[in-house]
């Protein structure tokens, strides 16, 4: 009997440990955390260098993000990044400009790898939001 118990404690652990949490959250300091979701159609044609592996677009709409947001075709897939330098307090020069693949922060010229959202030797990455492929041409971010 204490065998069953075991098997059947070991099967539900890895069910719970298998599951993938949708709860994760960037922290970061500098940037707060604001709610949106935008989907957006690539058919458009503010959107249509999506269509092409290591294209990027800045999406600076009311509500999106902080200072707006980066989204990237990376080739198997999208990534999505907070267009507000990570390692900056919120001023009028923390919106990042985009240079081809690399997002730029004006305060400090620090530069940000939109495949990574890493910049070299920086506390914080860029901030990421999730990402959802609903149809062949429209895309989901939200945070």
């Amino acid at each position: 009997m204490n065998i069953i118990k075991y098997v059947v404690t070991a099967v539900c652990l890895a069910f719970i440990l298998s599951c993938d949490s949708d709860s994760y959250r960037y922290r970061n300091r500098y940037l707060p955390d604001y709610n949106f979701s935008i989907e957006i159609d690539t058919n458009l044609p503010l959107y249509t260098p999506l269509n092409y592996t290591g294209n990027a677009v800045f999406i600076n709409q009311a509500g999106i993000g902080i200072n707006g947001i980066f989204v990237l075709n990376t080739g198997s897939g999208f990534a999505a990044y907070e267009a507000s330098c990570p390692n900056q307090e919120l001023t009028d020069c923390s919106r990042m400009e985009l240079d081809g693949v690399i997002a730029v922060c004006p305060c400090d010229d620090v530069e940000y790898n939109l495949f990574s959202g890493q910049a070299q030797g920086q506390e914080y990455a860029m901030k990421p939001y999730r990402v959802q492929v609903l149809t062949e041409t429209l895309i989901r971010v939200s945070n």
